[in-house]
Parts: C-alpha cells; structure tokens; sequence
C-alpha cells in the first residue's frame, strides 16, 4: 500500500486580504510561516521520502520548511498548481461585478463545466492533480510522498477520489497547511486504487488563518 500525503500551502497576504490567487502568486504572512513550521513538526517523524510541490512561490515555500524537518529535497510539479482563474486573478473578492460573482461561483455551486473566462475548469484541474498522484505510484518501493498544493486543487483530487463529479458542488474545506492522506491499496471492503483515509486536519495548528474567518 502506497501513503500519500496532501498538504495545503501555509497562509499568504493575498489569503489575508481575500484576493484570487489562481496561478498568480502571493508570499507567506507570518502566520503562513508559522503554519509551514508546525505542519512540518508533525509530519516530520512519518517517514517522509519525497517532498513533491507545485512550482508556485507559496507552495515551494512551504514544502522547503517541511522538506527540512524530514531530510527531503524538494521537487517541483507544475501539475500540482493551483486553478487558473483567468481574468479574475488578482481581484480583491469584494469588488467583483455582479457577473464576475457568477463566473467564479460556478466553480462550486455545481455548474457543470464552469469557468472563469481564460481560466480553466474543474475537470481540466482534477484530470492534472490526478496525474500528479497517479506519479507517485512511480516511485520506488517503500515510499512515502508527501505533496505540497492548494486548496481547490487539493478539493478536487480528494472529491474526485470519492467519486464525485469534479464540476459538483464544492463542500471540502481544506484550511491553510491541513494535512489529508490517500492511500493506493486493495482491499475486500473499498473499491481498488486510491482510497480516502483522513482530510483536512488542522489538529496541529494553534490558530485558524485571517481567510477562513466568517466574515
């Protein structure tokens, strides 16, 4: 049986200040920072053989400070990204016109085949992260990955994994460096192949990032 390990980025400015990030990027806030060190405490003694990140600034950020505590290098995978949300990147989330507001609900409200205009869809994000994972399965024997990404990739892989549409209603939250873990095993009880074992926990964080506040 072949563990993985999924992390989301630690907390950035653009997090903070409920701004789109997309493939744009946006660096750590302190708190971020903090989050990167304190997920990497706790994964540290899982026997961790490979840090695997998207190639955004945040992300590599945060599988460095990991890749450390567990004596990795880090390897970048752009399929890892986060999605592109086309012309919406950069936009403070508070002034998006009203029909800006539709294109980026679309993306978890369960509109099939929603998009941002020049951005991409959630099957097209799904199909990619799914190549990501699928790649570990390459790894020698006796490995134990660990993958650094974002929060809509993330949802969609796990969603996906569950058996959902990619383009369903978004209903997975995945906070600021929670850790999930699949599995790749057979079993006579769950279907073959990956298999959802935990999601989004934030058991080692001490405190919730500025983006996850109700507002």
């Amino acid at each position: 049986m072949l563990q993985v390990y999924l992390v989301r980025h630690g907390e950035t400015v653009w997090n903070a200040a409920r701004r789109i990030q997309g493939q744009s990027d946006s660096a750590l806030t302190a708190k971020g920072e903090q989050q990167a060190f304190q997920v990497a405490e706790r994964v540290k003694s899982l026997g961790i053989t490979h840090v695997i990140a998207s190639d955004l600034g945040r992300t590599k950020r945060t599988a460095e400070i990991i890749a450390d505590a567990c004596g990795c290098n880090v390897t970048l995978d752009p399929r890892l990204r986060e999605l592109n949300m086309g012309v919406l990147e950069q936009r403070p989330l508070d002034e998006l016109t009203a029909e800006e507001e539709r294109w980026r609900k679309a993306l978890v409200d369960g509109t099939v085949n929603g998009r941002i205009p020049q951005g991409e869809s959630m099957a097209e994000l799904a199909e990619r992260m799914h190549q990501a994972l699928n790649a570990c399965l390459d790894l020698p024997a006796g490995s134990r990955p660990l993958l650094v990404s974002h929060g809509m990739a993330l949802g969609a892989l796990v969603s996906t994994i569950l058996g959902l549409s990619p383009s369903a209603e978004r209903r997975l939250r995945l906070r600021n460096c929670s850790i999930s873990r699949v599995d790749h095993q057979q079993s006579a009880w769950l279907a073959s192949g990956w298999i959802v074992e935990t999601a989004g926990d934030v058991s080692h964080l001490d405190a919730p990032a500025l983006d996850e506040l109700q507002r």
